[in-house]
C-alpha cells in the first residue's frame, strides 16, 4: 500500500516512520522544503504525481499552553491552511483513503466525566488553544463531510490524548507539559537548585500516552482501515494530576528538591479524560507505563539536548 505521511519529519511522524509495522508500508514522507503543505497548487501537484492508496495526516504546528496562548492567530490560521489544503486536495482528486490525525483539545472545556466522541461541538473551548482546537475540529468535519458527499472516500480522524516521547520540543517556550517539566526538573538538578515551579496548583489532570504507543495503533488502524469508525479516541483511559508529572520525572531525573506553585499563571483544561472504548474493542492498548515513558523520553533527551 503507497502511503503518504505528512508531518513525517515532526514528533509522531517521526516515530510512526520509525515503528517496525512501517516497514509493511510503501511510505512516503516528504519534508516541509520537499513540499510545502500551505501552498494548495503545490499540495495538488504532488498528490497527483503520487497517488497514494492513503493518506496519514500528521502535520501541524504544535506547541504548549504558553505558545498555543501568546500566538492563537498562527495556531489557528496555519493549521487551517494545512488541514484543508490536504483534504480538500485528496478528495477532490479521489484518493480513496485519508486518515486524519486531531487532537483532545477539540473537547469543551466543561464537561464532566470521560470524553465521548458524540460530545464534540458540544460546549466552550478552553481559551489557551482554542486556535488550534477549531483547526483540528475544521479537518475533522472535512473529512466527515468528504465521506457524506461520497461513498468512494473513507476519510477518518484519530483524535489522541496529550503525547510525549523522543523528537518532542523541549524548549520552555513551545514545549508540552512533560518536556518542559524533563526540562525543567533536569536543569534544577544540574545547577543544583532546591525547587522547581509548577504552574497553577498542580491539581490539574491530564492524560498523557507515549508517542510509540500511537504510533503503533496509527499503523494498525492503516491495516484494519474498512472496519475503523469515522472517529476514534486514543489513549491510555486514565490520568494524573500535574504534580504527579512532576514528581514522576523527578524520580527518573534524580532529583529531589521541592515544588513551588505560582498560582496567577493559567493551567488550562481541569481535565482532560478521553473514552477510550472504541479502541480497547480492538485490542490496541499502550505498552509502556508512565515510568518506562518518561525514562525513555528523559534519556532522549540527555542525548540530544543543546548544550
Amino acid at each position: 500500500m503507497k502511503v503518504l505521511l505528512t508531518g513525517g519529519h515532526g514528533m509522531v511522524g517521526r516515530n510512526i516512520r520509525a515503528h517496525t509495522l512501517a516497514t509493511g508500508f510503501d511510505l512516503h514522507c516528504p519534508s516541509r522544503h520537499e513540499l510545502d503543505l500551505r501552498d494548495k497548487v503545490s499540495v495538488r501537484r504532488y498528490l497527483e504525481a503520487l497517488a497514494p492508496d492513503l493518506i496519514i495526516h500528521a502535520a501541524g504546528r504544535v506547541g504548549g499552553i504558553k505558545a498555543n496562548s501568546i500566538f492563537p492567530f498562527e495556531f489557528l490560521l496555519e493549521n487551517l491552511e494545512v488541514g484543508t489544503n490536504v483534504i480538500a486536495c485528496a478528495a477532490d482528486l479521489g484518493i480513496p483513503r485519508l486518515l486524519n490525525l486531531a487532537s483532545s483539545c477539540i473537547y469543551p472545556r466543561n464537561i464532566n466525566g470521560m470524553l465521548t466522541e458524540e460530545m464534540i461541538l458540544a460546549g466552550q473551548l478552553e481559551p489557551t488553544n482554542e486556535g488550534y482546537a477549531l483547526a483540528k475540529i475544521a479537518a475533522l468535519r472535512l473529512c466527515e463531510f468528504a465521506a457524506v458527499r461520497s461513498i468512494h472516500l473513507q476519510y477518518k480522524t484519530l483524535v489522541p490524548c496529550n503525547l510525549y516521547g523522543p523528537h518532542d520540543k523541549f524548549d520552555l517556550d513551545s514545549a508540552h507539559l512533560i518536556p518542559a517539566i524533563i526540562t525543567k526538573v533536569h536543569d534544577a538538578k544540574v545547577r543544583n537548585e532546591p525547587t522547581v515551579e509548577i504552574w497553577g496548583d498542580g491539581s490539574a489532570r491530564r492524560e498523557f500516552m507515549y508517542v510509540e504507543d500511537l504510533a503503533s495503533i496509527v499503523l494498525r488502524a492503516a491495516v484494519d482501515y474498512d472496519r475503523l469508525p469515522s472517529v476514534m479516541n486514543v489513549g491510555l483511559g486514565i490520568d494524573h494530576t500535574v504534580l504527579d508529572y512532576y514528581q514522576a520525572v523527578a524520580n527518573v531525573a534524580g532529583w529531589q528538591g521541592e515544588f513551588t506553585f505560582d498560582l496567577t499563571k493559567p493551567t488550562g483544561m481541569r481535565r482532560k479524560l478521553l473514552n477510550v472504548d472504541r479502541q480497547t474493542a480492538r485490542g490496541w492498548n499502550a505498552e509502556h507505563t508512565l515510568t518506562d515513558g518518561i525514562r525513555k523520553t528523559y534519556d532522549f533527551y540527555l542525548h540530544n539536548r543543546t548544550q
